[in-house]
């Protein structure tokens, strides 16, 4: 496959999870209250939990913009992205597996988080892969 291509096609996958990553970070920031019981939190300590999820969100993916620059070029820092994305999915799952019944809302949460990480996850190890493929082709 053409090398530019490969490497848009790169960036999309990348750009595809930093947008969804920024977008829930922003909506964490700007609306608190709406995602606060899906947390099984309230009150002003719940939004400012959630809010400050969604201040971590953005401070993650500060990583992003220099790989959907140049993939080619930051294989390093995108080894660093996938690696914080396995974190989060191992995480989240082991969480996921010890909470107690009786928890129906952080039960949806959590799989949403681990089938949305994962799905990036895989997404991005392609595009690494590929990424890897073509700049040592």
């Amino acid at each position: 496959m053409n090398r530019s291509v490969v490497l848009w096609f790169v960036r999309l996958i990348v750009g595809i999870v930093f947008l969804f990553n920024v977008t829930c970070a922003l909506a964490f920031i700007a609306r608190p209250g709406d995602y606060a019981p899906s947390f099984e939190v309230s009150g002003l300590p719940g939004e400012i939990l959630v809010r400050g999820m969604g201040i971590l969100f953005l401070m993650w993916n500060a990583t992003y913009p220099p790989v959907l620059a140049r993939p080619d070029r930051q294989r390093t820092l995108f080894a660093v992205i996938l690696a914080q994305q396995a974190i989060g999915v191992v995480g989240e799952t082991a969480m996921w597996l010890t909470l107690p019944p009786g928890h129906p809302a952080l039960w949806a949460t959590g799989l949403r988080f681990i089938l949305f990480d994962g799905a990036g996850l895989v997404g991005m190890g392609l595009a690494f892969w590929m990424c890897y493929r073509v700049s040592a082709g």
